[in-house]
């Protein structure tokens, strides 16, 4: 059978112009999808900033159907999720972004951030360590360490802690020295609840170390002394928190007094407490002197020394009860006490600058906010 040319050369240009037609019809539909795209995206953005949450997750849903390979339209989905607490879904999302074999490193490096934080907000802190640990070496290691040492913190993983902290230190990104005191003084104090003093002695000296003069290791280093009854030891370190740390005194005045009457020195700390409250007057430094001097005239001399300078409720209260029972009715004078006293347990309390977290018990870390440090060492009243 001949081949006929003419069929040829009729087929040809039929075949360039269907081909042409398809390729027309498919650059419109391209042209169409990326016009609906952003604008499902846009409208998705503007209900998020009218707080339209509900909405604006349809929108975003919308638009990553129009458009599944968009990273960015996953992220601002995923991010939603987690915003109001849909973890499951914000994991979903972040999952599926790091399954994409086509996703460059970078957005690797940034779904595996984000899958990080969803699991941290949704306390499944396992998972979260074993996401931010993955998170090693890239762009984000600085927040991942950030948010570990956070996480060994809500953990109470002081050991975890402290080497995440060195290596923070190391990398410059800042002095971390009294965090890892803190840090120390946690492992000694479980080790002293285990019964462990080696152990506790230990993690004590790497504590000096890490913040030589930090008021909380002279604290615990004195508390531990008197425990064991070596109350010159006692004086010895907190004489040298009296110097350095004026206001974490206030902390253990009053177990400084006991040990100098343990010991026999109650007139040189007398001579001490008396020269700090002369510069810092404080109603824990009052109770102490009371302690080593009980005299009734001597206790009143102060008290009405301090009412005058400065007057608060506890002094108030202190001074009526050292009032000659015969200047007044006793049923009256502990009424009155009692209603003070009430007036004044309000200002008993310690103040987180941070957050405002209020305690009767002083915190070296704030139980609301997690700050260290944050309580000045000094009650309501005396501020």
């Amino acid at each position: 059978m001949d081949f006929d040319l003419q069929w040829l050369l009729l087929g040809l240009p039929l075949a360039f112009a269907f081909g042409w037609l398809a390729s027309r019809l498919d650059l419109r539909q391209w042209k169409r999808e990326q016009k609906d795209s952003p604008k499902a995206y846009y409208k998705g953005l503007n209900l998020l900033l009218n707080d339209q949450h509900d909405k604006a997750i349809d929108a975003f849903i919308e638009a990553v159907q129009q458009d599944p390979d968009t990273s960015d339209l996953h992220f601002a989905l995923g991010n939603l999720f987690r915003r109001r607490g849909e973890f499951e879904r914000a994991v979903r999302v972040h999952e599926h972004l790091l399954n994409r074999a086509d996703l460059p490193r970078t957005e690797r490096d940034r779904a595996q951030h984000a899958l990080a934080q969803d699991f941290m907000k949704a306390g499944l802190f396992d998972r979260a360590e074993a996401a931010y640990q993955a998170l090693e070496g890239t762009a984000f290691d600085t927040e991942a360490r950030l948010a570990l040492l956070t996480l060994h913190e809500r953990s109470r993983d002081w050991r975890a802690a402290v080497e995440v902290a060195q290596k923070l230190e190391n990398r410059g990104t800042g002095s971390f020295a009294p965090r890892i005191s803190h840090y120390w003084c946690e492992i000694a104090l479980e080790a002293d609840a285990k019964h462990q003093p080696d152990e506790a002695d230990a993690a004590l000296e790497h504590a000096r170390e890490a913040a030589p003069q930090a008021a909380r290791t002279l604290v615990l280093a004195g508390q531990r002394a008197a425990r064991r009854g070596d109350h010159a030891q006692v004086l010895a370190l907190w004489g040298v928190l009296m110097v350095a740390h004026p206001a974490a005194f206030n902390l253990v005045a009053r177990d400084y007094a006991q040990s100098a009457i343990a010991s026999g020195g109650i007139a040189a700390a007398i001579d001490r407490l008396r020269e700090l409250y002369d510069r810092a007057p404080t109603m824990d430094l009052l109770e102490a002197l009371a302690l080593l001097d009980p005299a009734p005239a001597h206790q009143r001399t102060r008290l009405l020394e301090q009412l005058r300078s400065h007057p608060t409720l506890s002094v108030a209260k202190a001074l009526i009860t050292q009032t000659d029972a015969a200047a007044f009715d006793t049923a009256e004078t502990k009424a009155l006490g009692d209603a003070i006293g009430r007036a004044a347990k309000p200002l008993h309390r310690y103040r987180c600058a941070a957050c405002g977290f209020e305690a009767q018990h002083y915190f070296w870390q704030c139980p609301g906010c997690l700050n260290w440090d944050s309580y000045p060492p000094q009650r309501l009243e005396d501020l």
